[in-house]
């Protein structure tokens, strides 16, 4: 095990490297910087001279992979570097907004499990009844809408006619999170739905279910203690992919919510052309993907001991 968890750490290494270096480059391949884009919107004429000097002092005069190298250096070495823009510390700017969006991606996985899992049994259980044709009918609809049409109907109903919370994210974090949660929960629930289901209905049609019916177990209890047992793998599977999905889906229900996420700041970084701030979020969301897939396939080993692990015995 010891083994596997350190050659899966050592894999991150060129990961890392070629996310990043993809992102530099299409940042670059997109025009402009950050300078630049602060004197073109400073409303006076500012000489070339002082544009150049300015491009100078963050390097970014320098070719494309010497300022590459010298970013992954010194974020190799724990120095993100400063924002173009702000002028902080890109440390200082980007871990204060990370727990927001943990938070934000927490509840949204939590509501999903809570939604996709008794939906989708009680869709198999009633297979080819009014309940199932119901559940996959609304299904379909949720999984049909994109997050910010969703976003636009739950903030008309629950903000603008309803009164219940507030349009944008604002102190109250009981009542600001919920809009951005169903949004997000909305659609990785009715996606997982009916992959739950089919998994289940699959199980049901199983000879171990018909065995333990005409022995007369009762049909909760093979529900629960052997097909839910079964399932548990695609379940464990659907939730790694849906950390995966919301890491990067977060970005645009944070900017339409303004939930003062890293998903935010992502968005108002790219839009400025901060460099810095754009290969931290991208860096920092590829660790923790990595990190979510190696914790699935430890899950995996232990749930079902067949599963062999790289390291392990054959």
């Amino acid at each position: 095990m010891g083994k596997y968890i350190l050659k899966r750490l050592l894999q991150l290494i060129p990961i890392l490297i070629g996310i990043t270096f993809l992102s530099f480059a299409m940042m670059r391949l997109a025009g402009g910087d950050a300078v630049t884009y602060m004197y073109e919107n400073a409303g006076v004429n500012v000489p070339q001279e002082v544009i150049d000097q300015a491009k100078a002092e963050y390097g970014l005069d320098q070719p494309f992979l010497v300022q590459y190298a010298r970013w992954f250096a010194g974020m190799a070495t724990g120095d993100m570097g400063k924002s173009y823009v702000s002028k902080r510390d890109v440390y200082e700017t980007f871990v204060p907004k990370l727990p927001a969006t943990i938070q934000l991606t927490a509840s949204s996985v939590i509501l999903t499990i809570l939604l996709a899992v008794p939906l989708g049994i009680l869709s198999a259980v009633k297979h080819n009844r009014w309940t199932d044709y119901l559940i996959r009918f609304l299904s379909f609809i949720g999984n049909s809408m994109p997050n910010f049409f969703a976003a636009m109907v739950l903030m008309y109903f629950f903000s603008i006619r309803l009164g219940w919370f507030p349009v944008v994210a604002n102190d109250n974090l009981g009542q600001s999170i919920v809009l951005p949660t169903l949004t997000l929960a909305v659609s990785m629930a009715s996606k997982y739905t009916r992959q739950v289901r089919a998994t289940v209905l699959e199980e049901l049609n199983k000879d171990y279910v018909a065995g333990a019916r005409a022995r007369g177990v009762r049909g909760h209890i093979i529900i629960w203690k052997s097909v839910m047992k079964s399932s548990m793998l695609t379940i464990i599977t659907l939730l790694a992919l849906s950390i995966g999905s919301l890491l990067g889906g977060t970005t645009i229900i944070e900017t339409i919510f303004m939930w003062d996420g890293v998903g935010k700041m992502a968005v108002d970084a790219i839009t400025m052309r901060d460099y810095p701030i754009i290969q931290a979020y991208v860096a920092w969301m590829a660790v923790i993907y990595v990190a979510v897939n190696l914790i699935t396939d430890i899950i995996y080993h232990y749930l079902d001991p067949r599963v062999k692990l790289g390291g392990d015995a054959a």
